[in-house]
């Protein structure tokens, strides 16, 4: 059992623990103090970090506050482990995973192997492992494990009464610091007799118990393209339907092409450049209204799956009491060290931030941790942040995009290989993609990366260590690879680097230039 230790102020020890003013406890109540979930604390001084919403960014910023020797209460009002959890990564990549299995049960006998006339699909049982693993992960984050580990645990909706005060169901509790890490929340589209007829969006597709006939999916980002797929290799009559000329419109256009040719091949029916206007109900089946450069279609469809985004989850937070600014359609407003307008108050996560993803905001509350408890100065733009879609290929990306380093006046160079030229990719039967890599011109310093692949949210992370590191381009290609590997790319890549640069120091190193 920790002691309670004492300091004349409640600021962050030396040795890396929170002080207590006082006649405050440091550190988790004692066991005889810890309460159950949804009951009030053991006592009523302040807590030392106070975090609503226990998803990805709250749970991080929770243990590693604890860990800090902080007194810490975790709110939350729904389901522990946020969205991702529960309606975002860990089921979509659960039947993402079947879906592929699938794929490549048809696709056999390009191996060498026999399949059956047909593959049958039991979406019934896809959905019930769904949920298997998902249950399981819950495990790690269950209300008993939290509260073993000395998080105080309130199980309700969290409002500001105050600066320094939340009430939880009308339960008062004070805070030295808090963390808004409430997330967000699926958009609906403002679209004529869709709410009458009838939607599903991230928090309900996982439910389905039966598969759809036929489903319409409207937008074409990462989930709208993740699901599009599956469902259509689960033998689901699939459309999309985009606004926009490309899918993944934060990807580069080659990749975003590939993306759409994947999910062509698949059988997707392909609505670019097209809005829905209109859904009526009709006999059961919902029939919809598309416009496409002026000219009207309509579909009959049994579901609809909107995935057109998300928006921050501030909503009856009663954030105006405590004097935290923030917008309804981007968010808490915070600085680059992650502070609201309250400097008491931070915030973390897809409710204030641009990408909305789970490392990212994890690793906001790092950041926050640190700032709050510790009075750091770390900052949300020196991050180096990776993302992945999850489609077949995956498409992965880091830091800056040719365009986006052109328009800063940054001199770009870029070596690209594509997977046909990869030996384990041409074993795998996986030749589809490449790996793109930005440097400054010049340098073999890298701004960015782009990789389509089978594989590509794997290779990805080396890039991101290189970044991070500070490990130039053609030092990569002095790294010995297993192999043969796909990431034998990325050392391709790194070797093409190497060879251009080589000549000048050469040069210079002979006193030649």
């Amino acid at each position: 059992m920790r002691t309670t230790t004492r300091a004349s102020s409640p600021a962050v020890a030396k040795q890396g623990r929170v002080a207590a003013a006082p006649g405050e406890q440091v550190g988790p109540p004692r066991p005889s103090q810890r309460h159950a979930a949804g009951q009030g604390p053991g006592n009523h001084d302040p807590y030392d970090l106070l975090i609503i919403g226990a998803g990805p960014a709250g749970l991080l910023a929770a243990r590693e506050a604890v860990v800090a020797g902080a007194r810490v209460a975790l709110i939350e009002s729904r389901h522990i482990g946020g969205n991702c959890l529960n309606e975002g990564c860990i089921p979509s990549k659960t039947i993402l995973r079947s879906a592929q299995l699938i794929a490549e049960m048809r696709n056999a006998p390009n191996y060498g192997a026999s399949s059956p006339v047909e593959v049958s699909v039991d979406f019934a049982a896809v959905m019930a492992r769904m949920r298997r693993v998902r249950d399981r992960i819950l495990r790690v984050d269950s209300p008993a494990r939290l509260g073993d580990e000395g998080i105080d645990l309130h199980v309700g909706h969290a409002r500001f009464v105050g600066a320094d005060a939340v009430a939880v169901d009308g339960t008062r509790l004070r805070f030295r610091k808090a963390l808004i890490a409430t997330g967000s929340r699926p958009l609906l589209p403002d679209i004529e007799g869709l709410a009458a007829a009838g939607y599903l969006n991230n928090e309900t597709v996982f439910a389905l118990t039966a598969l759809p006939t036929s489903l319409l999916v409207i937008g074409g980002g990462p989930l709208g393209c993740e699901l599009a797929q599956a469902f259509a290799r689960f033998g689901c009559r699939t459309l999309i339907c985009h606004s926009e000329p490309l899918f993944l419109p934060k990807e580069e256009r080659d990749a975003a092409q590939m993306v759409s040719h994947a999910l062509a091949h698949d059988g997707v029916e392909i609505h670019l450049n097209s809005n829905v206007v209109a859904v009526r109900l009709e006999g059961g089946r919902k029939h919809v209204t598309m416009i496409n450069d002026g000219s009207t279609a309509t579909t009959v469809v049994d579901e609809i799956l909107t995935g057109i985004g998300r928006l921050p989850a501030v909503q009856g937070l009663d954030l105006e009491a405590a004097g935290v600014a923030y917008d309804e359609a981007t968010g808490i407003q915070v600085d680059d060290c992650l502070r609201t307008s309250n400097p008491r108050i931070f915030a973390a996560g897809d409710c204030c931030l641009e990408h909305a993803y789970t490392n990212t905001a994890e690793a906001s509350a790092r950041i926050v941790v640190r700032n709050a408890l510790f009075r750091g100065r770390q900052r949300l733009s020196a991050l180096t942040v990776p993302w992945c879609t999850y489609t077949d290929p995956q498409v992965a990306h880091v830091g800056l995009s040719v365009r986006q380093a052109r328009a800063q006046d940054i001199p770009v160079k870029t070596y690209t290989v594509p997977l046909h030229d990869v030996v384990r990719a041409i074993t795998d039967g996986e030749e589809e993609g490449f790996v793109k890599i930005h440097v400054r011109e010049g340098t073999d310093r890298i701004l960015g990366a782009t990789i389509v692949g089978r594989t590509a949210g794997e290779l990805i992370n080396t890039i991101s260590l290189a970044m991070v590191t500070g490990l130039g381009l053609g030092r990569l290609a002095r790294v010995i690879h297993a192999y043969p590997t796909q990431g034998e790319a990325v050392r391709q890549a790194a070797q093409a680097c190497a060879r251009s640069l080589a000549p000048p120091v050469l040069l210079r190193k002979r006193g030649i230039t």
